[in-house]
């Protein structure tokens, strides 16, 4: 963390020269220094991709972005307004957003693959796609997508610093103010999206839909609301009915939107919604409605929950093409002074739909990874709703690796959680799964000293990440009636954070040392020589005796997206480069 602040401030030191120098060529020459999206900035040397990041990282903690925090919670209506002036700053106009012919998704559980499948399909019909999601798992440029896949770091470094630039030299005045991380992600992806000219954006919603910062979209072309549910409290309210409120913000008068079908109350919030904005709101139907010429249609993302994200997709994707290649079916919409909520017609997939609905891939939810004897089952579910979910892909996708297993299985819990999610009510769900060991970490993917920009949150402090998992430890072994209070040694001498219990639950520093003791050195990727092993004591070493004469381990890793990503950081080298 601190190679990255020095880094920073080596490069922010040379990073004004660099404008001012810029400033007097083109002083010189009489040409004003103002860009625009749609125009070619040139790249500024010295700037590259680890700098860029660790420069995004100070949005995370600067005083302004907590100022942003603070007054955006108690007025909400302000955040759209400053996301203007900061998209102004940045050379940009909510009416080149127009041109973008954008697709935008909100919901609670799912939004992110409604969008994975939605930008799957338009890809696969040829449209070049963009895609805007959060989080990310290992790499910060993975929010930002064309054709399906992260834009390159050179690309990520050249918009991040031309976008920056110009952020940063209008900052003295206004005040000295520069977006927070989130706001000036869904900026650069505007930006990102205009210069390389997409045929289409798929917008994921941050949080909520009224207030977020992508909202500030006029006109997109359709909208969609995926499942609802409790979470993100403070922000957006306690009920379900408030946080419908906030999703159905996103809906525009006259543009078509689609939900899944949702709670009672939920849809009623969302039908007024839809009444007062003049924006046509239809339900889609059951995946299994659709006709096709034989069998189910297939995903590619596993998990029953699936079905419904995928049915959502398909109607976003059937009305963008009717306007971008068919008639004009507006004289189909139905009446918004109407109080009813209109059935969305099923209708017979392409056969082009078929094939992105089949080929769609969104790592980190419902993801199985084989490695040798080690089987993980990574998602990212983080609400209760959502675990419910992740526990029902597991249970039936566990049990069929099971069957096929050619001895004994080890059955191990990853688990962690963040912000104000209640950890207690997710692991309770998890308990009947009789889990051999539970195993609890942060989300620091390793303890070694280094420069990790992607995967740093200055926003929550060590201690509090450890206190967490040590409260969820505690919630784990109330569960299974397990209450041994007495102090317990410590098991690593250089990083006394993992305590020793009398049962089968441990917790670790980092994820890396998590996954090198579950794995006993039978997972071929993680035995690379550059990766410290920790020094466990022999008692702990002893109890892994299970894990090291097994026929197979298998692995759940569930309760945050940011400890999934940590985890394919080191399963997954690949996504690291």
């Amino acid at each position: 963390m601190m190679a990255c602040l020095c880094r920073v401030l080596q490069q922010r030191s040379g990073f004004g020269a660099v404008l001012r120098e810029r400033d007097a060529v083109f002083g010189l020459v009489g040409l004003a220094v103002r860009y625009h999206s749609t125009q070619t900035v040139p790249h500024i040397p010295g700037m590259e991709y680890q700098d860029a990041v660790c420069t995004l990282n100070t949005l995370q903690t600067n005083a302004s972005a907590l100022e942003q925090v603070r007054r955006g919670r108690s007025h909400p209506q302000l955040q759209l307004q400053a996301m203007r002036g900061f998209l102004e700053r940045a050379g940009l106009t909510v009416e080149q957003l127009d041109h973008l012919n954008i697709i935008h998704v909100t919901g609670t559980k799912g939004k992110g693959s409604t969008c994975a499948f939605t930008e799957q399909i338009l890809r696969t019909y040829g449209f070049r796609t963009g895609f805007y999601s959060s989080p990310h798992l290992v790499q910060v440029r993975e929010r930002i997508r064309i054709n399906g896949q992260p834009i390159s770091k050179d690309l990520f470094t050249k918009y991040f610093w031309q976008v920056y630039g110009r952020l940063d030299e209008t900052k003295e005045a206004h005040g000295g103010t520069l977006p927070a991380y989130f706001r000036f992600l869904t900026i650069l992806a505007f930006h990102v999206f205009l210069q390389e000219k997409v045929d289409l954006a798929v917008v994921e919603v941050g949080i909520g839909g009224a207030y977020d910062c992508t909202n500030i979209i006029r006109r997109p072309w359709v909208c969609g609301i995926s499942s609802l549910g409790i979470d993100h409290t403070q922000i957006l309210g306690d009920t379900i009915e408030k946080i419908a409120w906030q999703k159905g913000g996103i809906f525009k008068l006259g543009v078509p939107a689609f939900t899944v079908q949702q709670p009672e109350d939920a849809m009623a919030v969302l039908r007024d919604r839809a009444r007062e904005i003049k924006c046509p709101l239809w339900v889609c139907p059951d995946l299994d409605k659709y006709p096709i010429d034989s069998g189910l249609l297939r995903l590619g993302l596993a998990g029953q929950h699936q079905c419904s994200n995928a049915s959502l997709a398909l109607q976003l994707s059937h009305t963008w093409l009717q306007r971008r290649c068919g008639p004009d079916k507006r004289s189909l919409l139905p009446d918004p002074e109407n109080n009813c909520v209109s059935q969305a017609a099923s209708f017979k997939p392409s056969s082009v739909m078929v094939k992105g609905l089949a080929d769609t891939e969104w790592a980190g939810r419902t993801q199985t990874l084989r490695h040798g004897v080690l089987t993980y089952f990574l998602d990212g579910a983080h609400t209760r709703r959502s675990m419910q979910a992740c526990i029902q892909w597991f249970r039936e996708t566990a049990i069929q690796h099971e069957k096929n297993a050619s001895g004994a299985v080890v059955r191990v819990l990853l688990f962690n959680t963040t912000g104000e999610r209640d950890s207690a009510a997710m692991l309770k769900l998890l308990v009947p799964f009789h889990f051999d060991f539970a195993v609890f970490c942060p989300n620091i993917t390793e303890a070694a000293a280094s420069c990790n920009a992607d995967q740093q949150n200055f926003n929550v402090s060590v201690e509090n990440m450890l206190s967490r998992c040590l409260d969820n430890e505690q919630n784990w072994r109330l569960h299974n009636n397990q209450r041994d209070k007495e102090a317990s040694p410590l098991l690593i001498d250089s990083l006394p954070l993992l305590t020793e219990r009398k049962t089968d639950t441990l917790v670790f520093p980092c994820i890396l040392s998590a996954l090198q003791w579950i794995t006993q050195g039978r997972d071929p990727v993680l035995k690379d020589p550059a990766k410290t092993v920790l020094p466990v004591k022999p008692s702990i070493s002893a109890k892994a005796a299970p894990l090291r004469n097994a026929a197979e381990i298998h692995v759940l890793v569930t309760g945050s997206l940011h400890l999934v990503g940590g985890v394919l950081k080191h399963l997954d080298p690949q996504l690291a480069k």
